[in-house]
Formats: C-alpha cells, structure tokens, sequence
C-alpha cells in the first residue's frame, strides 16, 4: 500500500498500437520463420558434411544464406524497433535480446571471414557456423519467449 509499483509490462498502450499498426510486425513475422527454415537446411547441410565430407559448397551457400536472412531480420527488426520503441536498437523491452543478436551476427560474420579468406580448413568453418546456429537458437527463444510475455499481457490489457 502505497509503495509505487514497476510495469513489467513489454510495451505501453502506446507502444502496442505501433506495434499493431507498423508493417514492420508483419515483415518480422514473416522473416523469422523464413530464417527458422532455412536455418534447419543449412543444418542439414552442415550436418551432412561434418560426417560425410559430401557437400561442401551447397553447405557452404546454405550458411550464407542464413547469414543474408539474419542480416536482413536485424536491419527490418531493428526498423521496427524504431517504430515502436523510438530507438532503432537496445530499446529496454528488448535489449537482451539486441545484445545477443550482435553475438549471433559476430559468429555468422566470423563465418563468412573464414570462407572468404580461405585460412582454415572447411571443418572449422563448420564449427563456426554451428556456434553461430547454436547462439541463433539462443536468440530466437529469447524473442519467442518475448512473444509469449506479450500474448499473455495483451490477455490481461485492458
């Protein structure tokens, strides 16, 4: 009684109308599974030719692929961000998540450094992509568990 009480809430009412009405939210919502697929592609691919050898340069595509998905869900994303929050990236309700997606880029990134730069063997760049996928995954159930909070809220909001 009396003690001021702290919104845990994702988004304002404000927020949640910008939210609802920027296209953005449908381009997010159309990229992430878009990325989640090619993801277990190039996965596929990966783990084929880490046991099999067979395939390189379709694996080798496969994660550039992804890495062109993921570099356009975080330029849109961070648009929506914008839209929503007024700040293109780090917006409070989801800085966590913007911090991990950096990491998620580094190692995809580092990938892509690594192929083009013909210093390693195929094998650790295979490595590198699997750390990199690893970290995806981490970063796309932070968002997904976002999206959870957010339903539940929105059952709650008035």
């Amino acid at each position: 009684m009396g003690r001021t009480e702290v919104s845990t809430n994702l988004y304002t009412p404000e927020q949640r109308v910008r939210r609802d009405e920027t296209v953005w939210t449908v381009v997010q919502g159309v990229l992430a599974p878009l990325q989640f697929l090619v993801f277990l592609i190039s996965l596929a691919l990966v783990v084929r030719y880490l046991a099999t050898g067979e395939g390189y340069v379709e694996t080798s595509l496969s994660i550039l692929a992804k890495t062109a998905c993921l570099l356009l869900i975080m330029v849109t994303g961070a648009i929506w961000e914008k839209q929503v929050f007024g700040q293109y990236l780090f917006a409070p309700a989801f800085f966590w998540e913007d911090v991990v997606s950096f990491g998620v880029i580094a190692l995809h990134c580092l990938y892509v450094v690594l192929l083009f730069t013909g210093q390693t063997q195929p094998i650790t760049e295979m490595i590198v992509a699997l750390l990199a996928y690893a970290a995806y995954l981490i970063n796309a159930g932070q968002f997904l568990w976002k999206l959870r909070i957010a339903r539940l809220q929105a059952e709650v909001a008035p």
